[in-house]
């Protein structure tokens, strides 16, 4: 049974990915309510710099898949005085690993990581730590030693929730159904937004969301085509008076997106660049509508029952908005600039944009109602 002072890692989170950062929130919310006691760990990595773990209150666990195998048994012989002195944790000491990798686990991302997951898996098996791998979404898994590592990971896991019912019909793929594969949405959806008092809402009331990976994880065509509708919506946006502004969710490669769709419309839309998780959701909250391909900042929106449109590059993206019953509000980048105008009115025009509003808050409460389901699970497993 978890009781006293555990020591839990929360791993492949960080603060540069905002959707991990949220998801990172999320368990920290949820596990210190029913465990106050509980103490945090997180594994050293330049996604989670120090000074943002330490805010935290987190523990720290030197990689040893990044610093190599023999590195890491040498760490072992380092006086346990003086790890206790530098605030740093055994592998071996952990009691309960929490993966909040979002989408990792996939040929799209190669064999590496499905690697580390299935060794990583192992060892903890041997430690007798419990494994736990969150909402998340897996595969496509058509590369033999990718298969190969996820069963072996699975088979030494606890619990594994998919994210929607595609990532849960290519894991049955590899291991078939067993009890401890589920299936639960994505658990950002309870954790509150805060609104940055800064905030101009009156002046920023339609979100442009871009991300970085419709240029470099699509195909040839689609990433050539991401920029120029993005820029279409923009304009589109401007000419009906609809205040578009640009959120960055991450990085600069975002932000050289937003920056090209900004001078294009003659440099009118402000480009917001907010670095905490928690408010880039408050913002997406208050807006009036979004058209965004940040898997969480969708989340985020649609959580909150504000109207979007997407677009994705991976069958997450469908699942999520199917998920909440607006399957259509997924776009094609080269789809033709009269259909993205007939989409766009859906979000501007009152009656449309209503009944989709009511829609949207309607499935929301159902999944949070399912993400409150899944956490009475987790919360079962680590009290039995």
């Amino acid at each position: 049974m978890l009781h006293g002072k555990k020591l839990i890692e929360i791993r492949k989170s960080g603060f540069v990915n905002k959707g991990a950062e949220l998801m990172l929130y999320a368990v920290l919310e949820k596990i210190k309510q029913e465990f106050p006691d509980a103490k945090f760990v997180m594994e050293t990595s330049s996604d989670a710099p120090y000074e943002r773990r330490a805010l935290l209150g987190f523990y720290q666990k030197p990689s040893l898949f990044r610093l190599g195998f023999q590195f890491g048994e040498l760490f072992r012989l380092v006086p346990n005085i003086v790890k206790k002195m530098l605030g740093i944790v055994d592998d071996k000491k952990i009691d309960v690993v929490i993966d909040i990798a979002g989408f990792l686990y996939s040929d799209q991302w190669g064999v590496r990581s499905s690697q580390e997951l299935a060794n990583s898996c192992e060892r903890w098996k041997k430690n007798d730590t419990i494994v736990i791998l969150m909402p998340q979404a897996f595969g496509p898994f058509n590369t033999p030693r990718i298969r190969k590592y996820i069963k072996n990971a699975i088979d030494n896991a606890d619990l594994v929730f998919a994210r929607e019912k595609i990532s849960y019909e290519y894991l049955v793929d590899v291991i078939g159904k067993r009890s401890s594969l589920k299936m639960a949405p994505d658990f950002s959806n309870l954790i509150q937004g805060v609104l940055p008092e800064d905030f101009d809402t009156e002046n920023n009331r339609f979100c442009l969301v871009p991300n970085y990976r419709m240029v470099d994880k699509t195909s040839k065509e689609k990433s050539a085509a991401y920029l120029p509708f993005m820029i279409k919506c923009a304009e589109y946006l401007v000419e009906k008076g609809k205040k578009p502004f640009v959120l960055v969710h991450e990085g600069a490669n975002d932000l050289m997106l937003a920056e090209a769709m900004n001078k294009a419309v003659g440099g009118v839309m402000p480009i917001v660049k907010e670095t905490h998780a928690l408010k880039i959701k408050g913002i997406l909250g208050a807006c009036e509508g979004t058209v965004g391909s940040r898997f969480h900042g969708l989340v985020s929106a649609l959580s909150q029952g504000v109207p979007a449109l997407a677009t994705g590059w991976s069958h997450k993206y469908q699942m999520l908005f199917e998920d909440y019953g607006f399957p259509c509000g997924v776009l094609d980048v080269t789809c033709s600039e009269e259909e993205l105008h007939k989409k766009l009115d859906l979000l501007i025009e009152p009656d449309s944009k209503a009944k989709i509003e009511e829609s949207i808050k309607k499935e929301a409460e159902n999944l949070k109602g399912e993400s409150e389901r899944m956490w009475s699970e987790v919360m079962a497993v680590l009290k039995s």
